[in-house]
């Protein structure tokens, strides 16, 4: 779909991936309601951005139902429309085991990636529905494609957004909003500390190799204006994909010994 003077929403617009494709949409000419639980972060995002009267800033909690479902209109009232809705906000968990990992924080991972995405969705496809074209983005992971052993919650929550993402595509298939689900593999952003989770600890070694935010912001925007159904960004995510469908087993014994090896 075209970029240029369109409405999108983007969640988790402070930081991270989800800056680098307000920056990106911008960019081309589009127009952007950034969201995030952190307004001060927004802020700096609209002024990297040059952005001006082009992007409002909405500072909520995707968990906040009642937040999420004031916030159609919210947006409506500035920019008269809503065009595209790119969900990018979320979170991993503590690099601990199902078993080591309270009740709490398994409900807060799934709070927060899982229940937010089906708000927002929910919140937003009437809108996107009355559109002659529009987008509907939601980004799962790489654990959604293989379990990570330390991220169980984590991988769980993403895959439970994978298949809600597939199921819109069905669903919808026959409307004008294009669906796509994103699968990121080591992207370079601070998820960690921004989720609360303390890294600090884990064993070193050799630093694997990640894609830069600003690279993975251009491919969700590439594919939102291409309506790709599904976006995988870096070797990692590719080759595990692939491996996942000709050797499940072994892609599991695969990520699990790599991950031994970064836990110590």
């Amino acid at each position: 779909m075209q970029i240029a003077s369109n409405v999108f929403v983007v969640t988790g617009a402070g930081s991270g991936i989800g800056r680098e494709v307000a920056k990106e949409l911008l960019r081309r000419g589009g127009r952007v309601a950034g969201v995030d639980v952190h307004e001060g972060a927004l802020e700096e995002t609209k002024a990297l951005a040059h952005a001006g009267d082009r992007m409002s800033l909405h500072a909520l909690d995707i968990t906040d139902r009642a937040a999420v479902e004031r916030l159609p209109q919210e947006v409506v009232d500035v920019h008269g429309r809503v065009d595209g809705l790119a969900h990018i906000a979320g979170i991993i968990q503590p690099f601990v085991t199902i078993d080591e990992l309270s009740i709490e924080q398994i409900e807060k991972v799934m709070n927060v990636n899982f229940w937010g995405t089906v708000y927002l969705d929910k919140a937003f496809i009437p809108l996107l529905r009355q559109r002659p074209q529009a987008s509907l983005l939601n980004v799962s992971s790489m654990g959604a494609l293989v379990p990570v052993p330390g991220q169980g919650a984590y991988g769980a929550s993403k895959a439970a957004v994978k298949l809600l993402t597939e199921t819109l595509y069905a669903e919808l298939a026959d409307t004008t909003i294009d669906v796509t689900v994103v699968f990121p593999g080591g992207v370079g952003t601070n998820i960690a500390e921004n989720s609360g989770v303390d890294v600090s600890s884990m064993s070193s070694g050799k630093a694997p190799q990640v894609t830069a935010a600003d690279v993975a912001g251009r491919l969700i925007v590439d594919a939102i204006e291409d309506g790709t159904p599904r976006l995988l960004i870096g070797k990692d995510a590719k080759s595990l994909d692939k491996l996942s469908r000709v050797a499940p087993t072994r892609a599991i014994t695969t990520v699990a010994n790599k991950m031994k090896a970064l836990l110590g």
